[in-house]
């Protein structure tokens, strides 16, 4: 009925959901909570007499969530993400000023720190703190209030913004160039791929007209500053991204055996990018808010001659 007031459940009963969700069984939910898995167990069955559903199913020694508490688990942790904000936020006068920001490390260099002081002018009392790790952070346990990650976008959880797509070049070192005269010659040879998108080949070689393709060997790398290094060696053919591309190749390192523009009708959606990831919560804190707003107003596409 409209305008009902819901009762909302014991905080203890939706804290012991939560941890049965993360921890997958009651008895290791009761030790990240200090608890008796019995105590767990009633606040469960608490919280389901409650809601009226059941939580979950129980199969012998093992527990299945029912769909009724997936759907209620996103919404715990979007609130446990608030509470853990606000508090951190009121308990700690340091964090007023202060952005935490995890950054690709490639966008670090390549795009962030040249304009990073445009920032610094528009909040001058903003206090930086920078990490540069490939990885997307625990927002909560890793005290991180913003990440600017490499991928395609599929950060469900969490609010992201394109904020430049990353289009590749194929490239190989010249002493590789004379074995690729098509597509189907790239089955033969190594092939180097960041470890974050390791299905990233898989849609180059579909666009290339390629499906399905067994392959001779692939290498995968962390980064993609180590993978380039990779391809100038000669350890096999990378997908390097523009701007290192056409400095390589004009350096004479690198070769693009279909030339530098073989990629640029892609489609849209199996081109990597740099994302802005937020918890939505975060943005209601002003320094993240405005980091948010002129990040996400900056100009950072790749302005090159492709063919």
């Amino acid at each position: 009925m409209a305008g009902q007031h819901t009762r909302l459940p014991p905080l203890n009963a939706l804290r012991a959901f939560w941890a049965v969700m993360r921890q997958g069984s009651f008895r290791s939910a009761a030790d990240e909570l200090l608890v008796t898995p019995q105590a767990v167990s009633q606040q469960i069955k608490l919280l389901e007499d409650i809601l009226h559903v059941p939580l979950f199913e129980r199969k012998a020694r093992i527990i299945e969530p029912t769909e009724q508490a997936i759907v209620l688990s996103h919404f715990i942790e979007a609130g446990f993400d608030e509470f853990t904000e606000g508090i951190r936020r009121v308990t700690n006068s340091t964090y007023r000023n202060r952005i935490n920001i995890n950054v690709s490390p490639y966008f670090a260099t390549r795009f962030l720190m040249e304009r990073l002081e445009r920032f610094r002018e528009l909040m001058p009392g903003a206090d930086i703190r920078l990490t540069t790790m490939i990885n997307i952070r625990d927002f909560a346990a890793d005290e991180v209030d913003v990440c600017i990650q490499w991928g395609f976008g599929t950060w469900k959880d969490y609010d992201a913004q394109l904020l430049v797509h990353d289009p590749k070049i194929i490239c190989c070192a010249p002493s590789l160039a004379a074995k690729i005269k098509e597509p189907q010659d790239l089955t033969k040879l190594t092939l180097l791929h960041p470890v974050m998108a390791r299905n990233l080949w898989g849609k180059v070689l579909r666009h290339l007209g390629l499906e399905a393709p067994e392959l001779a060997g692939e290498i995968e790398f962390q980064d993609a500053a180590t993978m380039r290094r990779g391809t100038v060696s000669g350890l096999g053919v990378g997908l390097v991204s523009t701007l290192d591309a056409l400095s390589d190749i004009k350096a004479g390192r690198l070769v693009a055996p279909f030339g530098i523009g073989r990629l640029a009708d892609m489609d849209k959606k199996d081109v990597p990018g740099f994302y802005l990831v937020v918890p939505r919560a975060h943005k209601r804190v002003k320094v993240i808010s405005t980091f948010c707003e002129w990040i996400c107003a900056e100009d950072w596409s790749v302005r090159s001659d492709l063919d």
